[in-house]
């Protein structure tokens, strides 16, 4: 119970710094309000990164690093600009999909097996994008609304974010991973700033501190939940961003909870659900001798 209130009150902080990226973006454009919250977070983030320490930060994989760094900057470039073009609803479980593009990823890179159940998961996820994209038919083709096949691309680059974080994890140490991420990724969205500076005002500058400040709470209020209990466990409670995302965008600009909203998420999170339990335990290729135990794992704790 206390890693589930962890995760919904990550989650809230979450939909809250939506509503402060749609507040802001009426004055900012959005290359400002990404490099803001990436500047403001990694300041955000020194104390609590200098309490354990920068004496082990040399890596031996640069170059994932940046990949993660590259994707995570991506992914929310995409997710900003949809919470400012669509429903604040759709745009969260929008950004809540990456559960469902993971196992793909986890696949094609890391070989990770597909097995009934996730295929299953698989399925059912994709049926739930199919619902939240609304695709209109006509003239024997289809079309989708541009905004939403944008705030799904930050769903499948948040996905190979997270997927490359389960491999640095491989041999990275946490704290290590959060630095370079922090830093690499203020480097990265400090570079279109040469054509688009914007200096804010003094209500929109305030409501940058309160997106970084939201978005850090987040971090490390999710963080906290799912070290109090399995992920498999953990993961449906995130669905519960579309709530608070409705509420907000509801109470604030009159925007209605539509049944496509409602019938998606139950879809993504139902799959979502079924992912995280095929995908819990390390899989190997099929045929392959399970690893044998080591000492220490056969040993009985004392």
């Amino acid at each position: 119970m206390r890693g589930a209130a962890f995760i919904v009150l990550g989650e809230l902080c979450f939909a809250s710094m939506g509503v402060g990226i749609r507040l802001v973006s009426a004055e900012l454009d959005n290359t400002m309000i990404v490099f803001a919250r990436n500047v403001l977070g990694l300041a955000l983030l020194l104390p609590w990164l200098a309490r354990r320490g920068f004496d082990n930060l040399t890596t031996a994989v640069p170059g994932l690093h940046l990949l993660r760094a590259g994707a995570g900057v991506a992914a929310m470039y995409c997710f900003f600009y949809a919470i400012a073009a669509m429903p604040l609803a759709e745009a969260m479980l929008l950004k809540l999909t990456a559960p469902i593009f993971m196992p793909v990823i986890a696949v094609l890179w890391l070989h990770e097996r597909v097995t009934p159940v996730l295929a299953v998961a698989l399925g059912i996820g994709f049926a739930g994008v199919a619902v939240i994209l609304d695709p209109s038919f006509a003239a024997g083709g289809f079309s989708v609304s541009p905004v939403a096949l944008i705030g799904l691309m930050g769903g499948v680059l948040a996905a190979l974010a997270k997927v490359t974080v389960r491999r640095l994890s491989r041999s990275e140490p946490p704290t290590r991973i959060v630095f370079y991420f922090a830093l690499i990724a203020a480097g990265i969205s400090a570079v279109p700033l040469s054509w688009s500076w914007q200096t804010p005002s003094l209500p929109a500058a305030a409501g940058l501190v309160g997106i970084a400040v939201a978005a850090t709470l987040g971090q490390l209020a999710l963080t906290r939940g799912l070290s109090l209990a399995p992920a498999s466990r953990m993961g449906v409670f995130g669905y519960s961003a579309v709530v608070f995302g409705a509420a907000y965008g509801w109470l604030l600009w009159d925007e209605p909870l539509t049944l496509a909203t409602i019938t998606g998420t139950l879809l993504i999170a139902a799959a979502a659900v079924l992912a995280a339990q095929a995908t819990r335990r390390p899989s190997r290729p099929l045929g392959a001798e399970p690893p044998a135990p080591s000492r220490a794992a056969a040993e009985p704790r004392r």
